[in-house]
């Protein structure tokens, strides 16, 4: 291909001689032959599938994919336009091993030859394969799946929401099955389309909505069987989020027994089939008419059961000694009386007796030293008129006070003539 290009080159350049005279021939600019180059590689090389790494992957705001396809000798560079990347379905990485299907190019303004790919598959493993593994891991990792945020599923619920296909196989099996169970349960179909690029944008939206109204105690999202193709609509993120953030208890049922979604791990129950799942969360009506009568008769033998426990309790008090000699009952209470008061008024008596005991010997004490007791051995209180207060000193005195002192058997009336200090006088 080298040769045929040099020599398309050199016949352009009439370049029969190696002189390098710019009078012989045509005079290319760089543009120019850059884009001769681009139409010499883009029709020597039909498209073509490349087995090589992925390195130096870049996905920048315009959506278009930029990375490196290299083996152990060589690299190449390559591109993948937005239109054809929205189709690949599993997160492309470097060092990932890759087949990739595509055509030789020029980046005219670079002057770099490169590959334009079209299709990219993972080496060993199909594409919506590791899409899967690679989102369910993610999911996992941030707690989607775990039991901590499952919801109970109702018992017996009034009004079940459908997220489907309202003309599919699965709301037909739906619909035969309640109808032959629970007739009088009301159904609220939210119709979406649940295979095609609309289909998880549309499934999302159906439970949202459902969420929004709030009019249904439980969702059952649902499709029939199908390759895997047909059902990633439910291996979408965007459904598995709208799933998990749900306050309505939700029941997935996608495809097969043998079929599992990430909208299964996602959700609160995963059952096989549409009908499975409309047989859970319906059950039969003479299923609980069978309950409630079992329940009825369980009833009525338990309260028989007890009131038999009461009857004999009664009869065996019937039968005591309390019933039997009534008085004899009464007599022992009243003797239990007579010995409490007993007690009570020997420990008052003795409360009474220490506490005059006391009072005896603190009036002694009192009457000791009072005023009274203490002049009767030889002292007197000595006042001066016209002030409070006994004398304690002959400094409280002057020649002239008058004065009067208290005896035991009487006072006496004084007028200070001269006041004697020790060592001298006043």
């Amino acid at each position: 291909m080298h040769e045929n290009l040099a020599s398309q080159i050199l016949d352009d350049l009439n370049g029969q001689s190696a002189t390098p005279d710019h009078t012989l021939g045509r005079i290319y600019t760089v543009s120019e032959l850059t884009c001769r180059i681009k139409e010499v590689l883009e029709s020597e090389f039909p498209p073509m599938w490349l087995e090589a790494e992925i390195s130096n992957f870049r996905k920048p705001a315009s959506g278009h994919f930029y990375f490196t396809l290299k083996d152990a000798q060589s690299q190449i560079s390559a591109i993948m336009y937005r239109s054809s990347a929205q189709r690949v379905v599993f997160k492309l990485e470097d060092g990932m091993k890759v087949m990739v299907y595509g055509r030789v190019s020029v980046y005219e303004k670079g002057g770099n030859y490169q590959i334009i790919a079209t299709i990219i598959e993972p080496r060993g493993v199909g594409a919506l394969q590791l899409a899967f593994e690679q989102l369910k891991k993610k999911l996992m990792e941030e707690g989607l799946f775990d039991k901590k945020y499952k919801k109970t599923i109702p018992m017996l619920p009034s009004r079940i929401g459908v997220v489907t296909s309202p003309t599919g196989a699965a709301i037909r099996d739906i619909l035969n099955v309640i109808n032959r169970r629970f007739s009088n349960i009301q159904l609220l179909i939210a119709p979406c389309r649940v295979q095609g690029d609309e289909a998880p944008a549309e499934i999302a939206q159906a439970i949202d909505e459902l969420n929004r109204l709030n009019c249904v105690d439980v969702i059952l999202v649902t499709r029939g069987g199908g390759s895997i193709e047909d059902l990633w609509a439910f291996n979408s993120e965007l459904v598995a989020r709208s799933i998990f953030r749900s306050n309505i208890p939700i029941i997935s049922a996608v495809g097969h027994e043998i079929d599992w979604t990430i909208a299964d791990y996602v959700a609160d129950l995963r059952v096989p089939t549409p009908s499975a799942a409309a047989e859970l969360v319906v059950g039969s009506k003479e299923e609980f008419i069978s309950r409630i009568a079992n329940f009825e008769k369980r009833l009525y033998s338990g309260m028989q059961h007890y009131m038999n426990i009461l009857k004999n309790r009664v009869l065996r008090l019937s039968q005591s000694r309390v019933f039997i000699e009534p008085q004899n009952r009464i007599r022992q209470y009243q003797q239990q009386v007579d010995e409490c008061e007993l007690r009570i008024n020997q420990s008052l008596s003795s409360v009474m007796s220490r506490r005059k005991h006391q009072l005896v010997v603190l009036s002694e004490k009192l009457h000791a030293f009072s005023p009274s007791s203490v002049m009767l051995r030889g002292f007197s209180i000595t006042t001066k008129y016209g002030v409070e207060g006994s004398i304690k000193s002959v400094r409280q005195v002057d020649p002239g006070d008058r004065l009067k002192t208290y005896f035991s058997d009487g006072e006496i009336s004084s007028t200070v003539d001269r006041v004697y200090f020790k060592g001298e006088n006043k």
